[in-house]
């Protein structure tokens, strides 16, 4: 395989949703499901978002020591998808904490502070490109942590080979964002098909498990 091995994880609400109609986040996982998170940062190479969730959200992208029971916290590589280069420099991602690439289309490149810049693709970036270029850089094991149209282009281009989603027992409603954002399936041939894999509870919600199936 000449990409790494590609684990998706978001949380949504019970009616679907992974933020509030305006897009703000807000907390979905219990603490058992933070834990899990953040083990499963702490056993991956890189962590990726897109440039939405970073405007939002503003996240570190590291890992919390409180929740690896006395293991050491490791720093995994922090990745943007940010086509158009709007990353702002005073984003927590571009702190120092960890190192941190910014993927963007060919053509808008330009100086950020602190983070590696790096073209790739024609108007957007390129998934297996990018993913072909991180295998070259030792990279291993990637965490693709959203947003949904991060989420949906993995989903709908197959690059991916574990897809965890938590569950949480809360009803946010409206027309917020669902973990597979973009145009969605036009027809029946379109729906991206997947495997469950396992099925646990977790807290006060369940953890879904899934893996790529065969297209419907």
């Amino acid at each position: 395989m000449n990409r790494p091995y590609v684990v998706i994880n978001c949380a949504m609400s019970a009616d679907g949703k992974i933020a509030l109609p305006s897009r703000k986040q807000v907390r979905i996982s219990c603490e058992a499901d933070m834990k899990r998170v953040h083990q499963l940062r702490n056993s991956c190479d890189a962590i990726l978002v897109g440039i939405g969730t970073v405007l939002s959200d503003d996240p570190k992208l590291t890992v919390k020591e409180k929740y690896l029971d006395g293991a050491s916290a490791k720093k995994p590589l922090r990745i943007v998808l940010d086509s158009n280069c709007r990353i702002p420099n005073g984003a927590l991602v571009l702190n120092g904490d960890a190192p941190t690439i910014v993927f963007c289309a060919d053509g808008k490149k330009r100086a950020i502070d602190g983070p590696e810049v790096v073209e790739c693709g024609d108007g957007k970036v390129d998934l297996a490109k990018m993913l072909g270029g991180l295998a070259k850089r030792g990279v291993k094991r990637l965490m693709v942590e959203g947003g949904e149209n991060v989420i949906g282009s993995f989903l709908r281009s197959g690059l991916f080979d574990e897809f965890s989603i938590y569950v949480g027992s809360m009803i946010i409603g409206g027309e917020g964002p669902t973990p597979a954002g973009g145009e969605g399936a036009k027809s029946e041939q379109d729906i991206i098909k997947l495997k469950l894999e396992s099925c646990e509870r977790l807290g006060d919600g369940i953890l879904l498990k899934y893996s790529p199936g065969k297209r419907i």
